[in-house]
């Protein structure tokens, strides 16, 4: 009887389409749901399995078909056998598409079991039937390792890159290490990919950190002299790493510019009693009109009739001093609609409208402050640029930086204190930048002489210019001799098998004239000379011509002059890849506070890393 059963199973196994969707496990005597794997209990009948499909995934059966089942009485697998379905390219290709919006659009892969998600994909495609979550991990997996294959490939090819590195804390108080590559490419732009989002689990030490960036490089196949230089915030653990790497390597540790700057303006801006109140001032004002719908909709009115554009009021963040100087210049654009709007009974019945609005004083400070950080706004957007060079042209920013600082002439006492705060600070943060030393080269200082538009330094003392230009001569001349060295060996790999026949036939001819061994060495001689002048006069030459005008792309220009210069086309690559600040990192992993939501607090590591890895570099897929 068992057995007639169990045959009668097989059949119903091999004739009812609801197997498509099943796995039997003969032993437990249940069956898996190949979509969301779940187990049933398995009595020798479709209809459990059928009533699963029609609950949990009704896109893989038309619900009125199986309504018609129920009052027919005829067997519910005859409708799934003669349901419609895509064909397997139409379903890859759809899935693919729900993969790629995932990734690009950084949404949790929960999406695909959101109810509203699947009524709308059925909604476009009846006969589409949606694969489900886990379906998709394993899609994300295999895609994570495609493109870390082409990475690994990309970087293969490259001569050398920069690393900018920084520690980020999650919702959920759980640190990362965020690690991410730039350099420039054949074509002369500029490159920047995502590595890793790796947990930091033990201790935030410094060897740690070290640790960790040499096993990212030595995942993506990275040889340790490749890497040029490590961008960091300037926390004490970080700079311990960079140090630690430097000695190991000897990669060049680079302090991020924009956080350099923005601690100088931050803390020389909190120094001032009167800053602060005027700041503190101006921030009420903004919130008020944040909190009354009724101030913020007279606001509108008076912009409207005195003909000037409805802007909302700007509050700044504590953290970012930029945020100030927005919020007071919006202020100084709408203080007079904004007063008028202040000054009306409806909206301030009590008449104590300049207890809320600024005083005079206030007003001048403002307008004076929005002056003197005008410049340091300029710089910090500049630096903020990802598809050109900027650690090159950090000197000369901080050059004018600090005669801007001095120039111009305040009346308030507190603002004139500040420039000589921020003019001192300057000097004092960005003090290497100016100083050179022969045997151990300033990374910045060698990034703006090969770049044209600042090749002649004119912002460092003549003697400072001879060491700068005498130093990258003497680098091309070494890179020079190293290809040469290069390409010899690999004749004399070649030529094994001649110069014994020819060392045997010319021994008699060695005897009588000599050996060649003289001749050998003169030659030697001769060719290093002639090497050493030939990359001299290309060195002159490059120095020689006028500089690159400053709106000009050095990128762009290296591209047309890389075949007049060969050798210091080389040697500007490494320099000019590198970033002056972490604003090329920060916005490849702003995906990673998105990932990490309140929504998705929960993920693993491994899928964090997973999800801002494809989302960073989706332009590899």
């Amino acid at each position: 009887m068992a057995e007639s059963q169990q045959e009668t199973a097989h059949k119903r196994q091999r004739m009812s389409k609801v197997w498509d969707h099943f796995k039997l496990k003969k032993e437990d005597r249940k069956v898996q749901c190949v979509y969301c794997n779940a187990e049933l209990a398995f009595h020798n009948s479709t209809s459990v399995m059928i009533q699963h499909l029609i609950r949990k995934h009704p896109v893989k059966v038309s619900s009125t078909s199986l309504a018609d089942t129920s009052t027919s009485q005829r067997p519910m697998d005859c409708f799934l056998r003669s349901a419609q379905s895509c064909t397997a390219e139409e379903s890859a290709l759809l899935t693919e598409s729900i993969l790629k919006m995932l990734v690009t659009d950084m949404r949790p892969l929960s999406m695909v079991e959101d109810e509203g998600f699947k009524k709308m994909i059925l909604a476009f495609n009846p006969k589409y039937s949606m694969p489900a979550r886990p379906h998709f991990k394993s899609l994300m997996e295999k895609k994570h390792q495609q493109v870390t294959e082409k990475l690994k490939t990309v970087l293969q090819d490259t001569e050398s890159v920069a690393l900018t590195t920084d520690i980020w804390t999650s919702m959920g108080t759980e640190s990362y290490l965020r690690v991410a590559c730039h350099f420039l490419g054949e074509d002369w732009e500029m490159k920047s990919f995502s590595l890793t989002t790796v947990p930091l689990k033990e201790s935030h030490t410094a060897a740690n950190i070290a640790d960790c960036l040499e096993e990212t490089t030595d995942k993506f196949h990275i040889p340790f002299p490749k890497v040029k230089a490590v961008v960091h915030d300037n926390g004490a653990t970080v700079v311990a790493a960079a140090n630690i790497l430097k000695e190991r390597h000897g990669w060049v540790s680079v302090r991020c510019s924009g956080h350099i700057l923005n601690y100088i303006v931050q803390s020389t801006l909190k120094n001032s009693k009167t800053i602060t109140n005027c700041v503190a001032s101006a921030r009420s004002l903004v919130e008020h009109f944040k909190k009354s719908e009724l101030a913020c909709a007279k606001l509108q009115e008076m912009q409207k009739q005195m003909g000037m554009p409805p802007l909302m009021l700007i509050r700044d963040v504590s953290t970012r001093w930029n945020g100030t100087y927005h919020m007071l210049s919006r202020l100084l654009g709408q203080r007079w609609p904004m007063t008028a709007a202040l000054s009306d009974p409806t909206v301030n019945a009590s008449g104590k409208h300049h207890h809320l609005d600024l005083k005079p004083e206030q007003w001048n400070l403002s307008e004076e402050l929005t002056r003197v950080l005008g410049p340091f706004v300029s710089v910090t957007e500049f630096l903020h640029g990802e598809q050109y060079v900027t650690l090159s042209s950090l000197p000369q920013l901080v050059h004018n930086l600090k005669k801007a600082a001095l120039s111009s002439a305040f009346e308030s006492a507190s603002v004139k204190e500040f420039q000589a705060q921020v003019a001192e600070q300057i000097t004092e943060r960005w003090q290497e930048l100016f100083f050179f030393q022969p045997e151990a080269p300033n990374t910045v200082l060698l990034a703006a002489a090969l770049d044209p538009r600042f090749r002649k330094l004119k912002f460092l003392p003549a003697e400072d210019v001879f060491k700068v230009q005498s130093t990258i001569q003497s680098m091309a001349l070494a890179f020079k001799k190293e290809e040469r060295q290069s390409h010899i060996s690999e004749d004399e790999a070649t030529a094994t098998s001649e110069s014994r026949f020819a060392a045997k036939d010319g021994s008699f001819a060695n005897t009588i004239l000599g050996s060649s061994s003289d001749s050998d060495a003169s030659d030697e001689e001769h060719e290093a000379q002639q090497l050493s002048q030939a990359v001299q006069k290309e060195v002159l030459q490059y120095f020689g011509e006028l500089p690159l005008s400053k709106k000009d792309n050095p990128l762009l220009w290296w591209r047309t002059n890389e075949t007049r210069y060969p050798t210091l086309a080389k040697l500007a690559k490494p320099f000019l890849g590198i970033p002056a600040t972490l604003t090329p990192s920060e916005r490849l992993f702003f995906a990673t506070g998105n990932i990490v939501s309140r929504r998705r607090a929960s993920l693993s590591s491994e899928h964090v890393d997973l999800l801002t890895f494809l989302h960073c570099n989706h332009r590899l897929l």
